[in-house]
């Protein structure tokens, strides 16, 4: 009797398993281990291992006690739910579905929706302006320091209203430093990035990043260069970005760091292009 009752429930294990192909029980198959008496253990370590597929509310709990399911058995149920994972997306444009971390812009409409990761483009050469006042006054006119970036638009086009979305490494728990900012830093908010209009000039985009006169230098975006922002928490980590009035058409960037001194400036910047 004993080794035809072992042999049923070593069949019903064998069921569940190759039934389920490891899937999440649900309740009947935790009520059907229970019923083949097969101890605590047993069951928790199935559950554990298989996870459940149902929540359990106060008032199930007492039914499940009812029918025989023991304190431990019903406490692993509650710490042992299911959670599918959802894998990253790099374009859909529900900021509430997983994106590897970034900065994105959404883009088109009607239907047609989706983000596009944005990769900052470094600047190649930093070039100063103003050499001359500055020459002429003995330093208290101030002499610029701008950042140079490749080609005369971005490949990133965008309307006069755009929207951005900002995933930090923290928001899909990913602490792999992708935000790194190549000062050994991590972004971890929108807050610490500045947006700016890039001035077109013989092929190529230039941002002010410095200036120096008599009193000394400065480096960084001069508070009257920076076009204000808002941005918005979603969800922790994600950011919904946008700007706080309408751009007119031309060339623009969000500048997340600066590294270099006057005169061997470079930035890293998420470029776009308003038409």
């Amino acid at each position: 009797m004993k080794h035809t009752y072992a042999a049923s429930a070593a069949l019903v294990l064998s069921l569940l398993s190759s039934t389920a192909l490891a899937k999440p029980l649900d309740k009947n198959s935790v009520l059907q281990l229970t019923r083949m008496g097969l101890g605590d253990d047993a069951v928790t370590a199935k559950i554990e291992a298989d996870k459940v597929d149902f929540d359990l509310s106060t008032d199930e709990m007492v039914e499940l006690k009812k029918q025989g399911i023991t304190s431990p058995v019903i406490a692993a149920i509650i710490t042992n739910r299911y959670v599918a994972k959802v894998e990253p997306s790099l374009d859909s444009p529900d900021p509430l579905v997983p994106h590897p971390a970034g900065f994105y812009a959404l883009m088109g409409g009607n239907g047609a929706a989706r983000m596009e990761r944005m990769e900052p483009t470094v600047t190649n050469q930093a070039k100063t302006g103003g050499i001359f006042g500055y020459a002429l006054t003995g330093g208290i006119a101030s002499m610029s320091v701008k950042a140079a970036l490749q080609n005369a638009t971005s490949r990133v086009p965008v309307s006069a209203d755009p929207k951005f979305y900002f995933f930090s490494a923290a928001s899909n728990g990913d602490q792999s430093g992708a935000w790194a900012s190549g000062t050994n830093t991590i972004v971890v908010s929108p807050a610490e990035l500045t947006l700016i209009r890039l001035v077109a000039k013989d092929g190529r985009r230039e941002a002010r990043v410095g200036s120096m006169n008599i009193g000394g230098a400065k480096t960084g975006v001069m508070d009257k260069d920076r076009i204000a922002f808002a941005h918005t928490e979603i969800r922790p980590g994600v950011y919904e970005v946008r700007p706080e009035a309408s751009l007119p058409p031309g060339e623009y960037g969000f500048i997340y760091s600066l590294s270099g001194g006057v005169g061997a400036m470079t930035a890293r910047i998420f470029d776009f292009t308003v038409r």
